[in-house]
């Protein structure tokens, strides 16, 4: 790593439909990263591709009658505007797989040229055999995998773990010339060519979701390994979203869009509930815990908006030094926000008890130490727009919110009648209740 500097490659979307809960855990980590290291001062050079050339963006361009690159776009477009609803930061670079198509059929030449890959039937396949640690992101040998592997159906594959670098495609309208026939490129390949191009032959950190372990970040390293790129120094793998017993993905036909919760839910409390997990463990995404990060969520922004009432100035605050020098030891073991974000409820418990005790400075301090280290994670704090509302209206709408969470449509609709015999309109957003005079 250069000094100052971070480099770090996460894979990204495969542009064909709308991102569910899965993808919103691993954008979330993978941003968190980022955001401390860069409050920590280092300069982050941040990559994340688009795949926009796949079997599955075909195969909804063909059902729905239209060009690939159509459907790619769409979704790349809804993409980013949910992220940007997240608060996830743009990527330093987005490039995309039909850019790097060229450079993909350069690297298969010279996997051929070392006899590491080899011509079959439907498409140029690489040689697992020839990598003697195949199978280290998996934790497995090759000869495991092998005795794993689904009968693949293809007698002309030297093994069954052999993957395809080029495929011979007949479907006129979706391919490229190559010096083995018009075709179109597998998917561990683009990612090989993508963080060389942008990060160099060796850089800080690969990372994506646990799923992307093996077998495409074995297969991008395998790669790698055989044409002597240092490639990755580290290797970050988020875990599971989980419903009930089972990962949340599309596969399973158990996931639930982004848009879906953030129609209801604020988007801080999605990225509040992935900081109270640790990012290796499964995360349970539920009613009950996105209310549950929903209602804490309340409590930091109350604590926050009780701070600015008093009328003390946070804008002179300094840090409380031992907190911070406790958040970063709780970060720097391995990114370990639960650990982080408990303290820092823990210090929102001291800001409050401080108020109570009539100590504003000391209470001022303890607010923006709290209000500084949640934002180094992207967890920004809000005075509610409510905030000037009369007490009792306020007491209402803050029973209104905790009835919604909890799902008691009843009560809730009866605070919201109640609102309205008073003068008060509320409405339900992706940012919370909005309450308006009428």
């Amino acid at each position: 790593m250069a000094p100052g500097q971070f480099s770090m490659y996460v894979c990204g979307p495969t542009v064909y439909d709308l991102a569910h809960l899965g993808h919103g855990r691993y954008a979330l980590v993978f941003d968190v990263l980022r955001r401390y290291l860069e409050w920590r001062g280092l300069k982050v050079r941040h990559v994340s591709n688009i795949t926009d050339v796949d079997d599955k963006i075909l195969d909804r361009a063909e059902a729905e009658h239209r060009s690939p690159s159509e459907v790619a776009e769409e979704f790349e477009e809804k993409w980013f505007s949910t992220m940007d609803r997240l608060g996830v930061l743009r990527p330093s670079y987005t490039p995309h797989a039909t850019e790097y198509v060229d450079k993909m059929i350069s690297l298969v030449e010279s996997l051929l040229k070392v006899d590491a890959a080899y011509i079959g039937e439907d498409g140029v396949y690489f040689d697992t055999s020839k990598v003697s640690d195949y199978g280290l992101l998996a934790r497995q040998s090759l000869d495991s995998l092998k005795a794993g592997a689904r009968v693949a159906g293809k007698d002309f594959k030297r093994s069954p773990v052999d993957f395809v670098l080029w495929k011979f495609f007949d479907r006129s309208s979706w391919t490229w010339d190559s010096p083995w026939g018009p075709g179109r490129p597998g998917w561990h390949t683009e990612c090989v060519v993508m963080s060389v191009d942008l990060l160099g032959e060796e850089f800080d950190l690969h990372g994506g979701g646990l799923d992307l372990s093996f077998p495409h970040h074995e297969n991008e390293r395998a790669q790698a390994c055989v044409v002597h790129y240092k490639f990755s120094r580290h290797w970050v793998h988020n875990g599971f979203v989980m419903v009930g017993s089972e990962k949340m993905s599309k596969s399973l036909g158990n996931f639930t869009t982004l848009d879906d919760l953030l129609r209801s839910t604020d988007p801080r409390a999605y990225r509040l509930l992935v900081l109270q997990s640790h990012y290796r463990s499964p995360l349970d995404v539920n009613p009950q815990t996105v209310a549950e990060a929903s209602r804490a969520l309340v409590r930091l922004d109350s604590t926050y908006q009780r701070v600015v009432e008093s009328g003390i100035d946070l804008a002179t605050g300094g840090l409380d030094k031992a907190e911070v020098d406790r958040f970063v030891e709780a970060m720097d073991n391995d990114l370990d926000t639960p650990t982080a974000s408990a303290r820092l409820f823990e210090l929102r418990s001291r800001v409050n008890q401080l108020l109570d005790d009539g100590k504003l400075s000391e209470a001022g301090t303890a607010c923006v130490t709290m209000e500084h280290l949640f934002s180094s994670l992207g967890l920004f704090l809000s005075v509610p727009e409510s905030s000037e509302l009369p007490t009792h209206v306020r007491d209402l709408v803050e029973q209104r919110e905790v009835a919604r969470m909890e799902k008691n449509f009843a009560l809730s609709d009866r605070i919201r009648n109640d609102l309205l015999a008073l003068g008060y309109a509320l409405e339900d957003t992706s940012l919370g209740q909005k309450v308006r005079r009428i």
